[in-house]
């Protein structure tokens, strides 16, 4: 019989995972599209299967409509998953949904990278918007 890891059963909650919310300013520069890029080298969560920490990189860019992202409460929502176990895969997604909604960018692109954990690095990306136009 397969052992049960102790965190099995917490991803079935990842969407309506509450989480300290990303605070907004507002733009003065909105008739502008410009992209602001922002750089996370120290990332931490938790690996759901074995409770060992999960180290990555995030880069993001968007491209701000009325308001633009403040990045003190946007630290605080990142620290918050160092204690959540998560699957890659899940957190981005549920970090892209988040951030797309309090941003309402014209265009989001997320790309984590997670640390070699066994030989294996995992790369999630997701895109959201157009850049274009």
């Amino acid at each position: 019989m397969k052992k049960k890891s102790s965190y099995e059963g917490l991803q079935k909650n990842i969407r309506t995972l509450h989480t300290p919310e990303i605070e907004v300013w507002k733009n003065q520069y909105a008739d502008n599209r410009y992209i602001v890029h922002i750089d996370i080298p120290e990332f931490t969560c938790i690996c759901p299967k074995t409770g060992l920490p999960d180290f990555g990189t995030i880069e993001i860019d968007y491209i701000p409509a009325k308001v633009c992202v403040e990045l003190k409460s946007l630290k605080e929502y990142l620290t918050f998953y160092r204690s959540i176990g998560i699957f890659h895969e899940h957190f981005v997604n549920k970090f892209m949904d988040d951030f797309a909604r309090v941003s309402k960018a014209r265009w989001v692109k997320m790309i984590v990278k997670f640390n070699p954990r066994g030989g294996i690095t995992t790369t999630v990306i997701r895109e959201q918007g157009s850049c274009k136009g």
